[in-house]
């Protein structure tokens, strides 16, 4: 276990010398502390000087100890800080695909899973669903191209400039699912409403060619 774990984990630390060097070196060896590296050389390096002069036995002092306790701490501590952008822009990378790769669903199932979704109470699931429902049924009909890895936002904008009257529905429908989806925003029966309505007007629309979405942010061209 690690040193940040037991800190955080309210774990009462009282080691001797040697296994303050030891839990210095191996927390501060993490790979993820070395990539914000020139925003704590210094204090890495004062730390390491501090343990210097534990090394010999006419050295030990337990107060120095508890000192090189308590600077071990703050050093985990900034840098558990500095390293949780790190961790965050990393998840952030992960795929953002509205359809998976290996979803072969039509848009008829993928309704069908939504509605599930939605008759049990999950709404997060049956939102999600919906706007998948949506960019599957514009494949399928040809007004978007069947293309991988695309984002709600992507396929929100393709989609508007091709339904200008519905652009403006259609963007927001995408920010929800990013919401919904990567920003743990909460989802509810109205946000599934809206979706399913959508999704309906959607299938009924006649899609436009070398039309102009003026501003894809909430005006609609008219």
């Amino acid at each position: 276990m690690s040193v940040l774990a037991l800190v955080v984990g309210g774990v009462p630390v009282d080691p001797d010398a040697a296994t303050a060097r030891r839990w210095a070196t191996e927390e501060l060896l993490d790979p993820v502390y070395h990539q914000q590296r020139s925003l704590l050389a210094q204090l890495v390096d004062w730390v390491a000087e501090l343990l210097a002069g534990l090394r010999t036995p006419a050295a030990f002092d337990p107060i120095a100890v508890l000192v090189v306790v308590a600077v071990i701490v703050a050093v985990v501590v900034v840098a558990f800080l500095v390293a949780g952008p790190v961790r965050l822009s990393r998840r952030g990378g992960a795929d953002r695909s509205v359809l998976a790769d290996d979803d072969a669903r039509t848009s008829a199932e993928i309704r069908a899973a939504a509605d599930a979704a939605a008759d049990a109470g999950d709404w997060a699931t049956a939102v999600l669903e919906r706007f998948r429902a949506i960019v599957r049924g514009l494949e399928e009909r040809t007004v978007l191209d069947e293309r991988a890895a695309r984002t709600a936002h992507e396929a929100a904008l393709a989609a508007a400039a091709r339904l200008p009257a519905l652009a403006s529905e259609l963007v927001a429908a995408g920010r929800t699912f990013d919401d919904v989806a990567y920003g743990d925003a909460p989802a509810t029966a109205q946000d599934d409403a809206q979706l399913r309505g959508l999704d309906a007007r959607v299938q009924a629309a006649r899609t436009t060619t070398g039309s102009q979405v003026a501003d894809l942010t909430g005006a609609v061209p008219r």
